[in-house]
């Protein structure tokens, strides 16, 4: 039976983390053996005491301070032994029940990576410039990297293992996701994409992106196009 490892990068949730932790853990996937690799990214609201009842159920990962998203996706990647890497955040704006339908395509062996589109599925509305922000960087990505994806800062990004494996990646915050999507299409990898759901959160309810970001993103989509 095939194995996906999911990735939880984890980071001041501690009003969520016992609901993610038991909604996966009990997914079940037809087909698929599940590890879970929880990564505190130095937390400092309560969420790392939570998460030490579940030390001996699952790999959990303490950070000592806060390095960001992408480190800590990446020290996740690293523990892996699926075959599948999935990457799920912990607030719960994607669902567990998509995860059948994000795994289905690798039945294919032409198919080395998903991302799970929100533009292509259902999804709650979300902030009008916060989707004008990410409709633009992933049409940047399309022109500079000749592309044809709907939704390049997807939080459901699945890959194969040994995909990953040969990837340096160097991302720290929230550039992981420009950054593995442009080393990826560089190499040569189609991206396919299925339909998710999607329940954006606001600012005020914790969604940890801002404008910066988006900036970052594009400096980040340019610059991996001249360098690897």
């Amino acid at each position: 039976m095939k194995k996906v490892s999911i990735i939880i990068p984890v980071y001041n949730e501690r009003s969520m983390i016992d609901l993610v932790l038991e909604v996966v853990s009990k997914k079940h996937i037809p087909g698929w053996r599940k590890e879970l690799i929880i990564i505190d990214d130095g937390s400092t609201d309560g969420t790392r005491d939570v998460l030490q009842k579940y030390v001996k159920k699952h790999r959990i990962i303490f950070l000592d301070r806060n390095y960001g998203k992408g480190y800590a996706v990446c020290r996740g990647f690293k523990k892996a032994t699926g075959d599948i890497l999935l990457i799920q955040d912990a607030d719960f704006e994607y669902t567990p029940d998509d995860y059948e339908q994000l795994l289905k395509p690798f039945n294919n062996p032409r198919v080395h990576v998903v991302y799970g589109s929100r533009f292509l599925g259902s999804h709650l509305s979300t902030m009008f410039l916060y989707t004008i922000g990410n409709k633009f960087v992933t049409f940047l990505t399309n022109v500079i990297y000749n592309s044809n994806i709907t939704d390049m800062e997807t939080g459901y990004k699945l890959f194969r293992r040994e995909v990953i494996k040969d990837l340096r990646l160097r991302a720290r915050r929230f550039d992981f996701e420009p950054e593995v999507t442009a080393k990826l299409l560089k190499r040569g990898y189609q991206i396919y994409e299925v339909p998710i759901s999607y329940l954006g959160r606001k600012f005020e309810e914790g969604k940890k992106l801002t404008w910066r970001d988006g900036v970052s993103a594009v400096w980040t989509l340019i610059k991996y196009r001249f360098i690897d």
